[in-house]
């Protein structure tokens, strides 16, 4: 992608680095915090940590919990590392494959997962090395929404309005990676996601009202918007660099040059979690039609056709929370219910196709912070918290298998992963694309067996330095 020209950088985006233990905020909480004082960062420390050659991808988890960060491999569930940190935390991938944001009070810090690959001529070399809650921090006052898409991570500062964004694949490096600055208007909870050819979608609003999207060109001048999308909030990227962000009473959609308002079949139907998938046309959303309840537990879910332009709902047979939707590696997209079950719905006919028993029903926290059931995809597996019994699960999502399970020595919260590889990998090798169930069977290979399969890899496609 082209990216536009770095205009000179704000005080308030500079590189910070912050001394253990941080006291974390999280991205919705609305609180205010001061950032960070800014200073020159040390080395990183993944340029100096052990690292050993894999015998393949090494893909790996990261958790959240009252205390700090926990690391599993997610192949084995065995835990990598914990990690201490103050106050809540909020993870979100940087979208390199390795590195993972974290919220923190004063900006987004990385954590290098310690898991990637390195090209070899025509294949990858894989390595491990032990996870590092790095010094890199992005600065931002009060750190929301951290939106990857292509090459692009676009991380927005509720309390400024300033969208970074990022190179993923330089996002250890710190301010060195921003590759273009933003700053809205005026302050909001918001969010932005920029799309291939550059342009960028953004939300609009005040402290007390959000109300709008807007679509901008490279050189940040409006190309479209509406003003018609009450309470924004969430995003989600579908097929063909379409982008929607949730409203009150619908959803938007906006794609190509426009930006499109689709009306929700309730006069208060607020669409606010997305679930996207970036080969489907089709976006699964969350979907609450009482206004004036404190705590709405809601039973139905929405599938928005951003092709079509058309918006459809779907009953459930239980309700679900904000960490409930997830879509598979086909693009079915995933309701984890109070029930305890995986709901999987068919976007295409916006029917429930079946239902997978993982975990025991369970009951919504009245606290959005408090930890509740989330759900994660990774290669054909379903991830699955279970705070009441501090359990992972890995569900293969084609079979309904609970393929394995961890008990943990804490009570996880927020979820996400390291896959060990950049989205736009050649992954040429044998295990390119494999399960992570598919991986378990090739993990346990030894090292003399790893160089053989790589001897005769390099035998077969010409060996390169």
């Amino acid at each position: 992608m082209n990216h536009p020209v770095t205009r000179p950088r704000r005080a308030g985006v500079r590189l910070a680095a912050l001394a253990l233990p941080l006291a974390l905020l999280g991205a919705c909480a609305g609180g205010s915090s001061e950032p960070a004082a800014s200073s020159t960062p040390s080395a990183s420390p993944e340029a100096t940590a052990t690292k050993t050659e894999a015998a393949a991808v090494t893909p790996r988890l990261v958790l959240t919990y009252d205390g700090g960060l926990v690391v599993l491999d997610a192949t084995t569930l065995e835990t990598v590392d914990t990690i201490e940190a103050d106050g809540f935390l909020r993870v979100n991938p940087a979208g390199d494959g390795r590195h993972v944001m974290v919220s923190t009070q004063g900006g987004f810090r990385v954590l290098d997962a310690g898991t990637w690959a390195q090209p070899h001529g025509d294949h990858d070399h894989y390595w491990t090395s032990d996870p590092v809650l790095t010094d890199t921090v992005f600065e931002a006052d009060e750190p929301g929404h951290a939106v990857v898409h292509g090459d692009t991570l676009a991380l927005f500062a509720d309390g400024t309005g300033e969208v970074t964004v990022v190179d993923p694949a330089a996002v250890a490096e710190g301010e060195d990676a921003v590759v273009r600055e933003y700053t809205t208007p005026s302050a909001h909870h918001g969010v932005a996601v920029v799309r291939t050819d550059d342009t960028m979608v953004v939300s609009d609003g005040t402290e007390d009202e959000r109300t709008g999207v807007r679509l901008l060109g490279a050189d940040d001048t409006e190309i479209a918007a509406t003003d018609q999308c009450p309470g924004v909030h969430g995003e989600a990227v579908a097929a063909n660099d379409v982008v929607t962000v949730g409203c009150q009473d619908g959803i938007v959609i906006v794609s190509g040059q426009t930006v499109t308002k689709v009306q929700a079949p309730d006069a208060y139907g607020r669409i606010g979690n997305q679930a996207g998938h970036e080969d489907s046309p089709y976006v699964l959303g969350d979907y609450k039609t009482d206004e004036d309840a404190e705590l709405e537990r809601p039973t139905r879910v929405t599938i928005t056709d951003t092709a079509a332009g058309t918006l459809r709902v779907v009953d459930l047979p239980s309700s679900y929370t904000f960490r409930s939707l997830a879509r598979g590696d086909a693009g079915e997209a995933l309701v984890l219910g109070t029930d305890g079950q995986i709901h999987v719905i068919d976007p295409a006919t916006a029917t429930l196709t079946r239902s997978i028993p993982v975990i025991d029903a369970w009951e919504e926290p009245m606290e959005w912070q408090e930890p509740r059931p989330a759900i994660h995809v990774l290669d054909g597996t379903a991830y699955v918290t279970d705070p009441a019994t501090d359990r992972v699960l890995a569900v293969d999502i084609e079979t309904g298998e609970v393929w394995n399970e961890v008990t943990l020595e804490v009570t996880p919260n927020e979820i996400t992963s390291a896959p060990g590889r950049a989205p736009h990998a050649h992954g040429d090798d044998d295990h390119a694309g494999e399960t992570a169930e598919e991986h378990a069977e090739h993990a346990g290979e030894t090292a003399e067996e790893h160089a053989e399969h790589d001897h005769e890899h390099e035998h077969e496609h010409g060996s390169e330095g």
